[in-house]
C-alpha cells in the first residue's frame, strides 16, 4: 500500500526545494535588521565592504601631512609654465591628501550650520519611511513602481524646502570654493619632490 509521503532521493529533494524556498522569500522580503539596512542605505551594486576599501585604499596613498605641510618647501612659482607642472603633479601626487580636505570641508560645513543639520535629518526621515513602505508593497505613482532612485528623489522633493531655509545652495558653493582656494593654493606653492623633477626632465628629454 503505497503513501502520499515522498521517500528516499524524492523527499530529500523536496525538503531541498523546501529550503530553497524559505531563503528565497528571506531574502524578498527581509526581516532581519542587517537585510532591512543593508537594502535600504545602500544602491544596488555597492556595499558598506567597498566603501571601507576605498577608504582603505586612500588612507594607504596618503602622504605624510608634515611633509604636506612643511613650509620649507613652499615657495612662487617662478613662471607660468612651473605653476602649470606644480599643479599637474602635485594634484596626482597628494590626491589622496586632498580628498580628505575635500570631506573635512564638507563635514565642517555640515556640523557649523545646525539647519544643514536638519535637513539632512529630514531627508534621511523621509527617505527612510518612503523605503519601509517599499518594502512592505510595491510603492507606484503615476502608474510606475518606485525604484530606490525614485525614492531618493522624492525624499529630496520633501525636504528640499528645508534645504532651501538651510542655505543649502550657499553651503554647496562654500565648500567648492573653499576647496578649490585651499587646494589649488598648495598644488601651486608647494614645490616638487625631487623625483617628480627628474620625471619632469625626463619627459622633457
Amino acid at each position: 500500500m503505497s503513501s502520499g509521503a515522498p521517500k528516499g532521493e524524492n523527499c530529500l529533494v523536496d525538503m531541498d526545494s523546501k529550503a530553497g524556498d524559505l531563503f528565497t522569500a528571506e531574502d524578498a522580503h527581509p526581516t532581519g535588521t542587517g537585510g532591512v539596512l543593508s537594502k535600504l542605505w545602500l544602491p544596488k551594486g555597492f556595499s558598506a565592504s567597498m566603501a571601507k576599501e576605498w577608504i582603505d585604499r586612500r588612507r594607504l596613498s596618503i602622504r605624510p601631512w608634515a611633509s604636506f605641510v612643511d613650509q620649507r618647501k613652499f615657495s612662487k612659482p617662478r613662471n607660468f609654465g612651473e605653476l602649470c607642472q606644480r599643479v599637474v603633479k602635485n594634484v596626482e601626487t597628494y590626491n589622496s591628501n586632498y580628498t580628505f580636505i575635500f570631506l573635512g570641508l564638507i563635514l565642517y560645513c555640515i556640523i557649523s550650520s545646525p539647519m544643514l543639520l536638519i535637513a539632512l535629518a529630514v531627508f534621511a526621515g523621509a527617505f527612510y519611511i518612503i523605503h519601509l513602505k517599499s518594502l512592505e508593497s510595491k510603492l507606484v505613482l503615476l502608474g510606475r513602481e518606485l525604484t530606490v532612485p525614485h525614492q531618493l528623489s522624492l525624499a529630496g522633493a520633501v525636504s528640499l524646502p528645508v534645504f532651501w531655509l538651510a542655505g543649502a545652495g550657499a553651503a554647496v558653493f562654500w565648500v567648492l570654493g573653499a576647496t578649490l582656494f585651499v587646494i589649488g593654493s598648495h598644488a601651486a606653492l608647494r614645490e616638487l619632490e625631487g623625483s617628480d623633477m627628474e620625471e619632469l626632465l625626463m619627459e622633457s628629454v
